[in-house]
């Protein structure tokens, strides 16, 4: 009996469903806000190329994290060395109130930098794991066909970025109450 495969996935498609999830990832990974929107546009170049390699039975998302993390690492090997820091803006994800109190909006930026600022204390490999797994829910197994490293290192990635991650909140929130 013949396994029937379905079609790829049609580009534009793929783009309307997966450039908030491209954003958000590249976000995540310390990729500075100036820089998000053109390393967005690279990843879907990478991904127009090999849409017809893309198993349509395998998650979207996934997928385009792998790309996103190997897109974002091409261009820190690219850059020349550059001194600033990323910004810290709100992340691309819909609201679910239509009109947040500035409180609320307050609270939840101030959440969000120390996310990102306990994110940027990670290394760029155990990030990426913890990125995916913890912020994405992507199994470890997957993550480690994405990404090409073993899932045993994988799953040691992610326990070592989850007590760093945990200990870079804690810090971070003892920095603040003192400051």
């Amino acid at each position: 009996m013949r396994a029937v495969s379905l079609p790829a996935p049609d580009f534009d498609a793929v783009y309307a469903r997966g450039y908030p999830h491209v954003w958000r990832t590249l976000r995540r990974l310390g990729v500075p806000e100036q820089d998000i929107e053109d390393q967005a546009h690279d990843v879907f170049l990478v991904v127009h190329r090999r849409l017809a390699d893309y198993d349509p039975d395998r998650p979207l998302e996934p997928w385009l994290s792998g790309i996103a993390f190997r897109v974002m690492c091409a261009a820190r090997r690219r850059a020349h060395r550059r001194r600033e820091r990323p910004g810290h803006g709100p992340w691309l994800e819909q609201q679910t109130c239509p009109r947040p109190t500035p409180e609320r909006v307050a609270v939840r930026r101030e959440q969000q930098q120390l996310v990102l600022a306990a994110l940027d204390r990670l290394d760029l490999d155990r990030r990426v794991v913890f990125v995916m797994h913890e912020l994405d829910g992507v199994p470890c197994p997957q993550i480690a066909r994405e990404i090409g490293a073993p899932v045993n290192t994988v799953y040691s990635r992610l326990r070592v970025a989850r007590a760093r991650f945990a200990r870079a909140v804690r810090r971070l929130r003892g920095e603040r109450r003192s400051a």
